[in-house]
This record gives structure tokens, sequence and C-alpha cells, in this order.
């Protein structure tokens, strides 16, 4: 039985952190002009030039091994549907063969990469992968 190059606490983090800079939009009113004590829940909402949980995850994943990487993209592919579980070895190879540029390019760049990887990770524990 194949298992994961990291371990399911470490994806359930990523998780949690992936989701916090998806919820995030961009900057759309540098100066709201409204009241000072409204605006502080706005600006937690919004990416600023200064926030850096987007350039630390893209630190995050790129440090990964490549083996991980592959692994990261095939959680992802299982839990948007595109693989199963039984198919892990031939989706890393697949994740491989088409890598281009950044995993974390590609990853930020999909909508719900949390909520794939965290379904991909519970199906492929259910099947049995450690």
């Amino acid at each position: 039985m194949a298992a994961l190059p990291f371990d399911s606490a470490e994806i359930d983090e990523l998780v949690l952190r992936l989701n916090a800079v998806m919820a995030k939009e961009g900057m759309d009113i540098p100066d709201p002009g409204s009241n000072a004590s409204d605006d502080e829940v706005a600006d937690t909402l919004q990416e600023s030039a200064g926030d850096l949980s987007r350039d630390e995850l893209t630190q995050e994943i790129e440090s990964m091994d490549d083996e991980q990487k592959d692994a990261l993209v095939a959680l992802f592919w299982i839990g948007r549907g595109d693989a199963e579980p039984e198919e892990w070895e031939e989706t890393k190879a697949l994740a491989r063969q088409q890598h281009e540029g950044l995993v974390s390019t590609y990853l930020l760049g999909q909508p719900e990469v949390g909520e794939f990887l965290a379904e991909g990770l519970e199906r492929m524990l259910e099947y049995g992968v450690e």
C-alpha cells in the first residue's frame, strides 16, 4: 500500500492556511473614508502589500521535494474528482509529467483548493493510505 510523503496533520494545517489566504480579496478600496473602528474588519479580508501569508504559502509549497509536490497535486485532483484513490501512483506520475511552472502558483490559482485537498486527503485515508 502506498504512503503519503507527508503527515496528514501537515496537510490539515496547509488547508487551513490556504483557506485563509483564498478567503481574502484584492484591495479594492484603498481609502474607504469610513469610521476607523470599522475599517479593521475590512482590512483583514483584503490582501495588502505587507501581507506575507500568500508568500509564506508559496515558499512552504516550493520548499517541498518533488515527490511531495506531486502528491499535493494528486491529492487535489483526487479531492476534485479527477482521479480515484486506487490510481494514486498513476495520478502522482501524471502530476509529475504535466508539471509546468510553480506548483504553488497552480494550486493558489485553483478555486476551493483547500476544500479539494482536504477531500483528497480524506478519500486517501479512507482508502487506507497512511
